[in-house]
């Protein structure tokens, strides 16, 4: 089958588009065709050098995907072959005292695809059947793929760990981005009012078009004196963070007084100073979190059903143009997902 996968690490240089084995199908998982995925920070990451990660190279890439299902066990969890899903990531033990909890998210032995092991950059893959999730009606496969990763990270920030309620205020930094965008997106349908805040005035203008209540240009304009002009200088319920050092002051002054600061990347740096006495004197809370877990995907899709919220797709890109799609997730230009289209 077709793939494109890791055969070091450094550049594009390591990044083939080729053959690569069928994958297995042991009892209980189920064969997917896949259609379509979408890149992510990470297959960067994977790319340049996977450290931390345990991984074996050749590697398949690719966190998240739609397709079709091809082959599964009589009675899997109500999927049905010829069946279109959106593929969880996340692959949990079951057994262990967050996975008993209902945290899989927090498995002490989860993996995920396109990291500690092949992902879904391939025309087949093979996984528990509990890993799949019937795709929203109507929805194209590039859509569908992006709700595994953006934003279901996204959805549990705002809802499972910051608790976001409608009338709130929401600051977005570096909007753009696929977490952010669909933070946007998400806080908005939720009833927030929402900030953004980027170093692309193109970006902002697009993100106001999105229904952004305002923009500010983190060059130009000090992102913490017009975040205190908007909120008659009382600071803001929920920062929404993914980008890091480069922002963590400004967000740690945006916030209101017992206010939630919830951050899930660190693009620009992870040893950003910290103000102690701010957070403590002002209660703020700091939260981390990453992924989410399955029930918070079916939740998710439903939401996004139920309220015409769709992933932005800003370009799909055919499996052999991998590396012109790599180089654009790199430049961070991107305004939107950048997916890669399988089959059809």
């Amino acid at each position: 089958m077709k793939a494109v996968y890791l055969t070091g690490h450094g550049g594009n240089d390591v990044v083939a588009v080729g053959d690569r084995p069928m994958p297995e199908r042991p009892a209980g998982q189920v064969l997917v065709r896949m259609h379509a995925a979408t890149l992510n920070r990470v297959d960067l990451y994977m790319r340049d050098s996977g450290a931390g990660i345990t991984h074996t190279l050749p590697q398949t890439m690719g966190l998240d995907g739609a397709g079709v299902i091809e082959a599964l066990d009589e009675g899997d969890h109500g999927l049905h072959i010829g069946q279109q899903v959106l593929v969880y990531p996340a692959l949990t033990c079951g057994i262990c005292e967050f996975c008993q909890s209902g945290e899989e998210v927090l498995c002490t032995r989860m993996s995920l695809l396109g990291e500690h092991r092949d992902g879904t950059l391939s025309e087949f893959i093979s996984v528990p059947a509990r890993n799949l999730v019937p795709m929203p009606t109507g929805w194209t496969f590039e859509e569908a793929a992006a709700l595994g990763v953006n934003h279901l990270t996204a959805w549990r920030m705002l809802t499972s760990r910051a608790r976001l309620k409608a009338g709130e205020t929401v600051l977005i930094f570096g909007i753009g981005g696929g977490v952010s965008l669909a933070g946007l997106q998400l806080a908005k349908a939720m009833g927030a009012r929402v900030f953004v805040t980027s170093t692309h005035p193109d970006k902002l203008d697009r993100a106001l078009a999105l229904g952004a209540d305002a923009a500010i240009h983190s060059h130009a304009q000090d992102v913490v004196q017009e975040v205190m002009r908007l909120t008659g200088k009382r600071g803001v319920d929920v920062v929404f963070e993914n980008v890091g050092q480069a922002v963590w002051d400004s967000a740690l002054r945006s916030a209101v007084r017992g206010g939630r600061i919830v951050t899930c990347g660190a693009t620009t740096g992870d040893q950003p100073g910290a103000d102690l006495r701010r957070v403590f004197i002002r209660q703020l809370q700091i939260l981390g979190s990453t992924l989410g877990n399955l029930d918070e995907l079916q939740q998710l899709t439903q939401f996004c059903e139920r309220h015409g919220v769709k992933p932005l797709i800003e370009r799909t890109y055919a499996m052999d143009d991998i590396h012109t799609a790599l180089d654009r997730l790199a430049s961070g230009q991107q305004f939107g997902k950048l997916a890669v289209r399988i089959r059809g």
